[in-house]
């Protein structure tokens, strides 16, 4: 039998389908063979692709997803195989096939082992491919199987219809399955602290000496939540961002227990934690002082991309811990779309000027124009400037000729713990 997967009318050989479109194929020969399996994908993780950037955009997402599903049926199945795009309306890929041999080895064994490869393909790079550009991360695909035997009590459409609904159903069981899992690894990672802190250095950028350092949470070693956008995406999936929140700033003096003498440690902080009791002065107080640590030692970073809801309590939070002797920096300054409103109202010692001002600030004229808006606003406040994301030696330079006190980034080395730490 020949490999279905392309539309008579599509002008893109990439694009599979409708189920309507190859149905009468279907039908034919699951009465012929008498077994019908199916492996499903539901692609509508996908959808915000067309929410926030259109139906051609969509349409991509969609159209490399059939094509890890093409590359699976290939190797499993070679040209025995009817491919589909699924339901008008749906985003899915149905990979159907009709068993013509043994129906115990087709179930037991062919459908197993294309369901497990469409995994693994989903976890490896083609998988992480799917969306790309539109967006950061290819969120998790549920995926499903399941097979059909003929009775002739029934009518073919009628089983192929129940055939749908039972991968379906056993695709959405995998994303329970999977979303359970994801809460039991976070709330392992958080009740065993399973996390730890490593130190990226910020320097002077005229005398090129360590100002401080920025304590970075990072999630168990060798594993998925070993990268931080991973681990706080998963904490917020479950509710648990708060208690992942409190764990790292705890990691983050723990961590500490070394540090050099005279230099500030940056520790990024979210608005919610000034309603955490153990943030609470006294309290903070003591577990610095395990540290040899002080209020004046420490710099509370607040990420400008994280949701600011009221100015109002996070100035009155900010006047009383300055009060104590903590001082504030504004992380990811011109990253979102609140930036200046963000700058004057919380006026912070630190402004954090987002890598995408940084990098290549050397040659582009530009970059250096919005830096220096950020400098002049720093110097109107009394506030300096911290460039990161610097890379080169040129980008530090043309930092100092600017004025701008301080940079931070790879150009001085990886974050690592610092020594001493276990």
């Amino acid at each position: 039998m020949k490999l279905v997967t392309t539309s008579d009318n599509s002008a893109d050989p990439r694009v599979l389908p409708r189920l309507a479109e190859v149905l009468d194929t279907v039908m034919e020969r699951f009465s012929i063979t008498g077994a019908l399996g199916l492996i499903f994908v539901d692609g509508e993780p996908l959808r915000p692709i067309e929410q926030k950037f259109g139906p051609e955009a969509f349409e991509r997402a969609r159209s490399d997803l059939g094509q890890l599903v093409r590359s699976v049926a290939e190797e499993i199945f070679g040209d025995e195989v009817i491919l589909s795009s699924g339901e008008t309306g749906r985003c899915e890929a149905l990979l159907l096939v009709a068993s013509e041999g043994d129906h115990g080895e087709f179930y037991m064994k062919d459908l197993p082992a294309a369901l497990e490869l469409v995994r693994r393909r989903l976890e490896q790079r083609q998988g992480q491919r799917i969306g790309y550009p539109y967006m950061r991360r290819t969120p998790r695909l549920s995926i499903g199987s399941a097979l059909v035997l003929r009775n002739p009590h029934s009518s073919v459409a009628t089983e192929v219809r129940a055939l749908l609904d039972e991968a379906r159903e056993d695709a959405h069981l995998d994303s329970l399955h999977a979303h359970r899992e994801d809460r039991r690894r976070m709330l392992e990672l958080i009740t065993c602290g399973q996390l730890h802190s490593v130190y990226e250095p910020i320097v002077d950028a005229k005398r090129l000496t360590v100002f401080g350092y920025e304590a970075l949470a990072r999630g168990p070693v060798d594993t998925e939540l070993a990268a931080p956008l991973v681990m706080f995406g998963l904490a917020e999936q479950e509710g648990l961002t708060f208690a992942l929140d409190c764990l790292c700033r705890d990691k983050a003096i723990e961590g500490a227990i070394d540090f050099p003498s005279g230099a500030k440690l940056f520790i990024n902080i979210r608005p919610s934690c000034f309603h955490d009791p153990s943030f609470k002065p006294d309290a903070l107080k003591r577990t610095l002082e395990r540290c040899n640590l002080g209020p004046t030692d420490v710099v509370f970073e607040i990420s400008e991309q994280e949701s600011i809801d009221n100015y109002e309590i996070l100035r009155e939070a900010r006047d009383f811990y300055g009060s104590q002797g903590f001082q504030f920096a504004l992380d990811d300054t011109g990253a979102g779309y609140a930036s200046l409103e963000a700058v004057m109202q919380l006026t912070p010692e630190f402004i954090k000027v987002d890598r995408a001002f940084v990098a290549g600030i050397d040659t582009d004229a530009s970059r250096r124009a919005m830096v220096e808006v950020f400098r002049s606003i720093a110097d109107t406040m009394g506030a300096q400037i911290i460039g990161e994301g610097l890379d080169t030696l040129a980008e530090l330079e043309t930092l100092g000729e600017m004025g701008i006190a301080f940079g931070q980034g790879w150009l001085f080395g990886k974050a690592t713990p610092l020594r001493g730490t276990h």
